[in-house]
């Protein structure tokens, strides 16, 4: 398989999971920056060479890709919208925020995204494909799905969410 069918097997697979979708919707980046980020970061690692940004543009999810301008645009939107995302939390942390309850349900929710790609990175490297363990993926897939949703709607913040 080329690189470049591989690099974009792997993000329509990561775009169209449904908990990445929630976390799209609900992040200050857009499906194109989170896709353009994630090639400028890990196309590399998966070809294993220097990529330069002409080559990088072409994997772009639409057909031919873009220019090398746009890719450069829409990356450096993500990396202003990625700092900002950052400055926030360290802002909320400066404040004390995290040290209040509201925030125990995010807390409780990333801890369980951990869980969850922990077991799904476990039962694809030990080829477990047995019906108890997509059960369990299934059942945590939803509760998470379910958690994020809840937790999107800004009254989750007010404490009387």
């Amino acid at each position: 398989m080329s690189l470049r069918r591989e690099i974009q097997k792997w993000l329509i697979g990561l775009l169209n999971d449904p908990i990445t979708k929630i976390l799209i919707k609900n992040s200050h980046l857009t499906k194109t920056q989170l896709e353009t980020f994630l090639i400028d970061i890990l196309s590399e690692n998966i070809a294993e060479k220097k990529i330069i940004y002409e080559e990088k543009a072409k994997l772009r999810l639409l057909k031919g890709g873009v220019s090398r301008g746009a890719f450069n645009r829409t990356l450096n939107q993500a990396r202003k919208n990625i700092i900002r995302a950052i400055y926030t939390v360290i802002l909320l942390g400066y404040l004390g925020i995290f040290e209040t309850p509201r925030l125990d349900p995010y807390i409780e929710i990333a801890n369980k995204l951990h869980t969850y790609t922990e077991t799904y990175k476990t039962i694809l490297e030990e080829d477990f494909k047995g019906r108890e363990n997509l059960r369990i993926m299934e059942i945590l897939q939803k509760e998470l799905e379910e958690g994020l949703k809840n937790l999107s709607k800004p009254r989750g913040l007010s404490g009387r969410a």
